[in-house]
C-alpha cells in the first residue's frame, strides 16, 4: 500500500437534478492511497481529523490524515489467534460507541468487539460484545450501527469464514441481522437475507436499511423499527440485480446523511438514493466499492474501493 500524490479517477453521473444539491457540480473523485487488498470500514475520527479504514485480508487498520498521509494504525485488527488461516480475517465495519470507543466487526475472530485501548494509543486488545447466538458461533460480523439508546445492530454474512458459506466451522444455518442491547443480550432480528451486509438507520431511527450482497438478489431492504427495537414490514427498497450485469460491485456498505439521502456502495460505485428510493446518481469509481463515510459536517465522503482509498467533496 502506498501514499500517492492525489490523482483523480472515475466520474460522477447525475440521473436527477436533485444531485446538484448533494454533490457540487464539477466535483471529482480523488485517489488518496492505493495498493490495498480489499479496503473497507472507513470511519472518521473528528477529534483528530483522521480517517481509519481496514484492509481485511492482511488483518490491518490504517489511518489517513491530510498532514501525514497513510500510516498503520492497528495490527492485528480482526483475527488475534496465532493459528495461520486464509480468507478475509481482518476487521470490517468500524464504528464508535456512545463513549467514543472503537467498536470493530472482527471477521477472523467471528465477533463484535471493542478495542480496550484509547483511540490515540491503539492496541490489539479487545472486549467481546457478541460472539454467539444461542450458543452457536457467529459467522463473521460485517457491518454495524448504533442506535441512540445504545443498542448495537449488526449483520453476519459468511465472508470471514475461510470457505465462506461452505466452511465446516460455520455453526449457524443462516446469515442474520442482530441487535445487542446494552446488557449484552443478543437478539436475532431477521434471517431472511442470504448475504446481509451494509446497515444504517434513517435520521429519525424509525427505518433500518440493510444491503444484501448476493449477486442473485442484489437488493437493499428497508424495515420499520418498532418501539421495542425489533424490525418489521421488511420490503425491497431498491433492486440492483440487473445493474450487476453491467457494473462491478454488489450492494455493500452504506451511510445516510442528515437529510435521509442514502450513499450506498453497489454496482458501479456509490449509488445515491432519495429516502423514497429514487436513484439520483452514482459516484462511479470504476471499482468494486466496499463502503463510505462522511466527515461530521458531511462536506466530504471517503470511499473504500478495492485497492483504493478515495474522496469526494460534497456540497
Amino acid at each position: 500500500m502506498t501514499q500517492t500524490p492525489i490523482t483523480t479517477t472515475g466520474s460522477i453521473v447525475k440521473l436527477d437534478d436533485r444531485l446538484d444539491k448533494i454533490i457540487k457540480p464539477g466535483a471529482t473523485i480523488e485517489v488518496l492511497a492505493k495498493g490495498f487488498t480489499w479496503s473497507e470500514g472507513p470511519l472518521w475520527l473528528p477529534q483528530d481529523n483522521k480517517l481509519l479504514f481496514c484492509d481485511i485480508p492482511p488483518n490491518k487498520i490504517y489511518q489517513w490524515t491530510e498532514e501525514s498521509g497513510l500510516e498503520l494504525y492497528l495490527s492485528p485488527s480482526g483475527y488475534t489467534s496465532t493459528q495461520p488461516r486464509g480468507g478475509e480475517v481482518g476487521s470490517n465495519g468500524l464504528i464508535l460507541d456512545k463513549e467514543g470507543r472503537l467498536v470493530l466487526c472482527q471477521h477472523g475472530d467471528r465477533r463484535m468487539a471493542r478495542m480496550d485501548a484509547p483511540l490515540r494509543a491503539p492496541k490489539p486488545t479487545f472486549v467481546i460484545l457478541a460472539d454467539n447466538y444461542e450458543g452457536k458461533k457467529l459467522n463473521s460480523p460485517n457491518d454495524a450501527v448504533y442506535k441512540s439508546n445504545g443498542d448495537l445492530y449488526f449483520t453476519d454474512p459468511p465472508y470471514g469464514l475461510e470457505k465462506n458459506i461452505d466452511d465446516p466451522a460455520k455453526e449457524l444455518p443462516y446469515q442474520g441481522v442482530y441487535r445487542v442491547t446494552p446488557d449484552g443480550t443478543v437478539q436475532l432480528l431477521t434471517k431472511e437475507l442470504s448475504r446481509p451486509n451494509g446497515i444504517a438507520f434513517s435520521p429519525d431511527e424509525k427505518t433500518l436499511y440493510v444491503a444484501n450482497s448476493d449477486p442473485e438478489r442484489a437488493i437493499w431492504m428497508v424495515y420499520d423499527v418498532q418501539p421495542d427495537g425489533n424490525i418489521a414490514d421488511g420490503r425491497v427498497f431498491f433492486d440492483a440485480t440487473e445493474m450487476l450485469k453491467k457494473e462491478p460491485g454488489n450492494p455493500d456498505g452504506l451511510k445516510i446523511n442528515k437529510e435521509g439521502i442514502l450513499f450506498a456502495t453497489g454496482p458501479g460505485g456509490v449509488l445515491i438514493f432519495s429516502p423514497e428510493g429514487k436513484h439520483l446518481g452514482t459516484i462511479k469509481t470504476g471499482q468494486a466499492t466496499a463502503n463510505c463515510a462522511f466527515t461530521p459536517d458531511e462536506s466530504t465522503l471517503y470511499i473504500t474501493a478495492h485497492m483504493y482509498l478515495m474522496r469526494v467533496k460534497l456540497k
